[in-house]
């Protein structure tokens, strides 16, 4: 399966000014509208596989995860993808080595670059047909513990913001999975604003 970076990417002109073990600063001159010259900055970081992972009996796959310095949060399985590495094969090492889980199949859903001033695209995979073949191989700075979730108590945490996901919400909302009554909607938006 072959995936194309998405747009912003880094313009030509840039300049790399720092290098750290994840972020990358580049800097560039931009001409104004009005003429004159002002220098722009963006970040570069490794870009990102996350999986929405299902067992055959139709569970997805959350992690419960605890990182040095961050509280214990719901996600899904997912990390960077390393230099020259396909986002699906990331995605299917990452699915392995958090969980244990090897997949039948697997399937970009989506992708997403969140953030204007950062070069970091999040891709989104479907896999299916996930089965136990291993045991957890975390890095040094990970505590995961794995959660099989009916679809409905994983969306009810999605939508209160239990897991982290904000975007997978928004891809949902625009493919129209997540129903919303418009005219309600607009009724409490009114009321809360105006």
């Amino acid at each position: 399966m072959k995936t194309e970076k998405l747009k912003p990417s880094m313009p030509e002109n840039a300049k790399r000014v720092f290098k750290g073990d994840i972020f990358e600063v580049f800097e560039w001159e931009q001409e104004m509208f009005d003429g004159s010259v002002e220098t722009f900055e963006k970040l570069k970081r490794p870009d990102t596989a996350n999986i929405l992972a299902f067992t055959d009996d139709g569970k997805i796959i959350v992690i419960d995860e605890q990182q040095p310095g961050k509280e214990t949060f719901f996600g899904l399985p997912g990390g960077r993808i390393e230099e020259g590495e396909e986002p699906a094969f990331a995605a299917k090492r990452e699915l392995l080595e958090e969980t244990g889980y090897a997949c039948d199949s697997i399937e970009l859903w989506h992708s997403v670059q969140l953030i204007h001033k950062i070069d970091w695209t999040i891709y989104f995979f479907v896999a299916k047909g996930c089965k136990k073949v291993a045991e957890q191989k975390l890095d040094a700075g990970e505590k995961i513990e794995v959660k099989l979730m009916e679809l409905e108590e994983f969306l009810e945490m999605l939508l209160r913001q239990e897991i982290k996901g904000s975007e997978i919400v928004m891809k949902m909302i625009k493919e129209d999975l997540i129903v919303m009554d418009r005219e309600k909607t607009f009724e409490k938006i009114k009321n809360y604003f105006v």
